[in-house]
């Protein structure tokens, strides 16, 4: 009986801690009733937005740079290699919307193995403005992304960030994203930055330009495999702090397959072990697969069907997360309480993996965390 009241005792501790970091996600991520108008002082900021083929809702994303109501912003597209077809979709958005300055740089700077990096550089290099922002092609931009970012910033702020909020499924594998994407690792994120610990996340990252500067500039993140990992550090190792936008920027996911959801989800567990050991180390309790299998354990040790332990434990999490979904306006779906059963299924086969697993594939290029990569010459 002492080990049925131990592990009882467990379970109740990482339910409690699932629904505190709910609580923690739900309190400082909430969804605007209105847009957030620009300062009167707003000071001029350059996005910069690395581009690499052709993603679900491309000219959505990329068109919606040119729709910010902000009074002085510029667009930095860049595009890696001259026969990228996301190029004529570029410059038929800058030729349909002249009023906004925008520039197209093709051609990257091969100062690290991360892809996305090297072509971010000349665009970082290239832009005129003091607040540079980083933000993945496959964001779709609300009228204030850009204030929202700025309103996030503190006196102790090095860096604010975004993370996906996965939106328009079009199929279920697309569903299963958001079941990984929302209230799961934006939960957590938020969780981790309301307790003063908060990740950079590489989907959108608002820098000033001086504090990365100070560091050795834009090429300083090549000191890691994913440059959200070095702009944490660098942010640390400054005594500052990053902060989070009040509520994760949607993208659009469209279709997904099985693969494409299984290849994502695997390839950042890779990059969080090898990045940030000792934090990915503990990540086997964040999802429900523990502390479910612990409950029924303890249940058939008290005389109660297994089954029916494991299944109240997933009821009490998941009705945390579909608390989170619904105070945010998330996509909700009926499918979706089932799709965390499947992700939480999942999560352990990915833990694993990246423990043993140092190679993946992004976008075509192959990439090893096995020892730190040279840049070419």
């Amino acid at each position: 009986m002492t080990l049925a009241w131990a592990l009882a005792l467990i379970c109740l501790v990482l339910v409690v801690l699932n629904l505190i970091s709910d609580g923690i996600a739900i309190r400082n991520s909430k969804p605007r009733a209105t847009p957030l108008p620009p300062a009167p002082d707003s000071p001029g900021v350059s996005i910069v937005r690395p581009c690499c083929g052709i993603d679900n809702f491309c000219e959505e994303t990329l068109g919606s740079s040119f729709k910010l109501d902000y009074p002085s912003y510029e667009v930095i597209f860049c595009v890696a290699r001259s026969n990228d077809p996301v190029i004529p979709v570029l410059q038929k958005l800058i030729a349909a919307n002249p009023a906004v300055p925008a520039t197209l740089i093709i051609g990257d700077e091969r100062i690290s193995a991360n892809p996305k990096l090297n072509n971010c550089v000349r665009g970082w290099e290239a832009a005129r403005h003091e607040w540079v922002i980083l933000a993945d092609s496959n964001v779709l931009m609300p009228r204030d992304y850009i204030q929202r970012l700025l309103a996030a910033w503190q006196p102790t702020t090095g860096l604010v960030c975004s993370m996906p909020q996965g939106s328009h499924p079009q199929n279920l594998w697309a569903e299963l994203e958001i079941a990984f994407l929302n209230t799961y690792q934006a939960r957590w994120q938020y969780a981790a930055d309301g307790v003063g610990t908060g990740f950079a996340q590489g989907k959108n990252m608002l820098w000033r330009r001086d504090i990365l500067d100070d560091a050795g500039g834009i090429r300083a993140l090549a000191a890691e495999i994913a440059e959200d990992a070095a702009s944490t550090k660098v942010v640390r190792a400054a005594g500052l702090e990053i902060n989070l936008v009040d509520s994760p920027f949607p993208q659009p996911l469209g279709k997904r397959t099985l693969g494409d959801v299984w290849s994502r989800q695997i390839r950042w567990a890779r990059m969080r072990r090898k990045t940030f050991p000792l934090h990915f180390f503990p990540e086997l309790l964040s999802g429900s697969a523990t502390p479910a299998i612990i409950g029924a354990y303890a249940a058939g040790l008290f005389g109660v069907t297994p089954l029916a332990g494991a299944a109240l434990v997933l009821a009490i999490l998941y009705s945390g997360e579909t608390a989170l979904a619904l105070s945010n306006r998330w996509h909700f779906s009926w499918r979706l309480p089932f799709l965390f059963l499947l992700r939480d299924l999942m999560l352990p086969v990915v833990y694993f993996d990246a423990w043993l697993v140092n190679d993946f594939v992004w976008r075509g290029t192959e990439m090893t965390m096995r020892e730190k990569e040279r840049p070419s010459t």
